[in-house]
């Protein structure tokens, strides 16, 4: 992984973001929009499959309405992270929250296209109460760890 780095570190991509501020600032809004939008998408989506909100609209309504949203906000913040990671990329290689987030990245996505993408697209009545409730709180706690890592990379 570390020619990758530090190719990355080296590109024209590195150069834009470290040359100019303005430009970083306004990729990094576009990662934080994206986060939150796939943050609400999760939120939305796994408090309903707990029965906590919007109860009086089928599960299948809410997980169909925002899969399309978590794709978009996926792609978009994963463009932007390697624009952003790429004027750091030294540093980021050496640092271990950069991974631990990287690998729950890597399990939050895996989770939800081959699992939980899967399961939720059978008919909800059907499936096991219980199976709907730990795929919810096994979501929430892929993507909250996600969350925290990134956010640590800060502080390490």
């Amino acid at each position: 992984m570390l020619p990758l780095f530090e190719w990355l570190d080296a590109s024209l991509l590195a150069e834009i973001s470290k040359a100019y501020g303005g430009v970083f600032a306004v990729v990094q809004m576009f990662h934080l929009t994206a986060m939150a939008l796939l943050g609400g998408m999760v939120l939305v989506s796994d408090l309903r499959l707990l029965g906590l909100v919007m109860k009086d609209i089928p599960s299948e309504t809410i997980i169909n309405g925002t899969r399309k949203w978590f794709g978009w906000a996926l792609a978009a913040m994963a463009v932007s992270g390697v624009f952003m990671a790429s004027a750091v990329a030294m540093k980021l290689y050496h640092n271990e929250m950069f991974w631990a987030k990287m690998a729950a990245l890597a399990i939050g996505i895996l989770f939800f296209y081959f699992v939980r993408s899967p399961l939720l697209k059978l008919d909800h009545s059907t499936l096991n109460p219980w199976v709907l409730k730990l795929t919810a709180i096994s979501s929430i706690v892929i993507w909250f760890t996600v969350a925290a890592c990134g956010r640590w990379i800060g502080f390490s």
